[in-house]
């Protein structure tokens, strides 16, 4: 396969905000639904943006809630991220070898530049599509082709990874080959079942199949 641009989800593919998020879902939720929901009740809300996850708990207060939340992510943000392990020696691998890196999120700028400076990963990435740079989030094919875009990549030469559905859906709607990770918390078999055409069990795994 000739691979010339990788585009990566960010939370729960390069960069560990699991806990983080349930963290925040709960915090939220908990204020306007005391004692409604678990932990596992959550993990439904991982992926999809912030006003989509809210919109089918209380769709008459879906900013509130979002502001609520926010205001408590970044405030603990510092002490919950960490990055995967061996995300960094593979994308400083990738870099050096002269693949177009860049980040397809559905998390707003801000947040994204602030996991990205906690972990040292910034410097990396040619192009960063964030959610408000775009219309319609993933799955939808804008932001991956917009990505593509900005780097002049063909869809058969580039490569979306993630941890969600919505990475592989947005992948494939824009042409893309997809790789899911065996990592994400929504359960291997979960993703499987949109069919990525592959898995990784460890990120260096993605240096093989790019062929490095």
């Amino acid at each position: 396969m000739n691979v010339r641009t990788i585009l990566f989800d960010l939370d729960g593919t390069l960069i560990d905000t699991n806990e983080l998020i349930i963290a925040s879902f709960l915090h939220t939720l908990e204020q306007y639904f005391p004692g409604k929901y678990t932990r596992e009740d959550v993990l439904d809300f991982i992926g999809p943006p912030l006003p989509e996850s809210f919109r089918t708990v209380h769709p008459e207060k879906v900013d509130e809630l979002v502001e609520v939340y926010r205001e408590h992510n970044l405030k603990h943000h510092d002490q919950y991220v960490t990055v995967y392990d061996g995300v960094l020696e593979t994308i400083d691998t990738l870099r050096k070898k002269g693949f177009q890196l860049g980040i397809v999120t559905t998390k707003m700028r801000h947040s994204v530049d602030k996991g990205l400076a906690l972990t040292k990963l910034k410097p990396y990435f040619d192009v960063i599509v964030s959610l408000d740079d775009v219309q319609n989030p993933k799955p939808h094919p804008e932001p991956v082709m917009k990505a593509m875009k900005a780097l002049d990549a063909r869809a058969s030469e580039t490569i979306m990874v993630g941890d969600n559905y919505h990475d592989i859906e947005a992948g494939k709607n824009a042409g893309t080959k997809t790789a899911g990770v065996a990592w994400t918390i929504k359960g291997r078999e979960k993703l499987e079942q949109y069919k990525p055409d592959y898995m990784l069990d460890h990120m260096t795994d993605l240096l093989k199949i790019v062929g490095v």
